[in-house]
């Protein structure tokens, strides 16, 4: 395994790197340990889970709420979980979220670590310490910035990941690029989702760099004063989209993504939505969508990173330089129509 070590304020991160599923029991002592699946990754990979303590919940993002919470705390509890229990997720976004947030709070907080086996949980969603649910209509409303003990990467565990997670996957390594790493972009514009697929090697290379990036992010602002808020780059719109049309994450985000780039060209001068829109395209994701501007634009109004009448939008200068711009409401209103009235 390789081993990189991050240290946060509160928490040093261990990240094993090239891993198997395998060596968790090298980590844990499964005596003390509880793990949190989805029945779609505990039917794809039951025989892992053999000897392990395991509470198993229902697969997708609907269920991603408090309900769901309690019904973990109360196995726990039938369990005789306490506070040295230490807790696993096994899964994608969904599993890493909840897991990171019932870690947080069973018992006033105990030790948890992410196995992510999607490759949108691998890049993105199980780095950086956001843990949280869904209340309604509104994603991510309540939760807690806390970090995990660690993070095992199997990569064989993408094996059983049906197509379309690996687009939406691509849709958050395409996003950092677009934010932080010009060359990646470059990389990415030479390949397709296939040679990944297939070349191991260049799978892991990528996988590492995105991991790296986004730590490195989180380490400089963990808890979202500044920096951080670059990630959020097509996810304004996005997550609009997203909960209101029932799209997956990275649908939503690719397609918030292109509105941010043309948003872009009215405050930054920036002056390649094309190059990111066939990239995008290129790997599967889609560009564009006809939506309800008034219901997308309602949501936004309840997004975290809108400010009394403003939201702090992330745009880009140039491909692999973002930044941060707060845009007045009634603005944005206007910008938003006229996308969709240019389609």
């Amino acid at each position: 395994m390789q081993k990189k070590v991050f240290r946060f304020s509160k928490k040093t991160v261990s990240y094993y790197l090239d891993a198997a599923f395998a060596d968790l029991g090298k980590l844990v002592d499964k005596k003390h340990a509880a793990v949190v699946t989805d029945e779609n990754v505990f039917n794809a990979f039951k025989k892992k889970f053999d000897g392990w303590k395991t509470i198993v919940i229902k697969a997708g993002e609907e269920y991603k709420v408090q309900q769901t919470v309690d019904e973990i705390v109360k196995q726990l509890i039938e369990m005789e979980a306490d506070r040295k229990t230490f807790l696993i997720g096994v899964g994608g976004g969904v599993i890493t979220d909840i897991t990171g947030y019932v870690g947080s709070i069973y018992m006033r907080g105990i030790k948890y670590g992410f196995v992510p086996t999607t490759l949108l949980a691998m890049v993105d969603a199980s780095i950086g310490g956001k843990n949280g649910i869904d209340v309604g209509v509104y994603k991510n409303l309540v939760g807690t910035i806390n970090q995990p003990d660690f993070l095992l990467y199997d990569v064989s565990l993408l094996k059983s990941l049906p197509q379309q997670e690996w687009v939406n996957g691509f849709a958050e390594i395409i996003k950092h690029a677009c934010i932080k790493d010009a060359a990646m972009f470059r990389e990415l514009e030479k390949h397709k989702l296939s040679y990944y697929q297939k070349n191991k090697e260049a799978l892991l290379k990528l996988i590492r760099k995105n991991t790296l990036l986004k730590s490195n992010v989180v380490q400089n602002d963990e808890f979202e004063n500044g920096e951080r808020q670059l990630l959020n780059f097509g996810h304004t719109l996005g997550h609009a989209i997203e909960k209101v049309y029932g799209l997956s994450h990275g649908q939503a985000v690719s397609i918030g993504m292109v509105a941010a780039c043309i948003i872009s060209e009215n405050y930054s001068g920036f002056n390649n939505t094309s190059q990111v829109t066939s990239t995008l395209e290129k790997y599967g994701l889609p560009t564009q969508a006809d939506f309800d501007p008034e219901k997308v634009l309602n949501m936004m109004k309840h997004d975290k990173k809108k400010v009394k009448e403003s939201i702090n939008y992330v745009l880009l200068d140039k491909i692999g330089h973002a930044k941060t711009k707060t845009i007045p409401v009634n603005e944005l209103e206007k910008i938003v129509y006229s996308i969709i009235s240019a389609r």
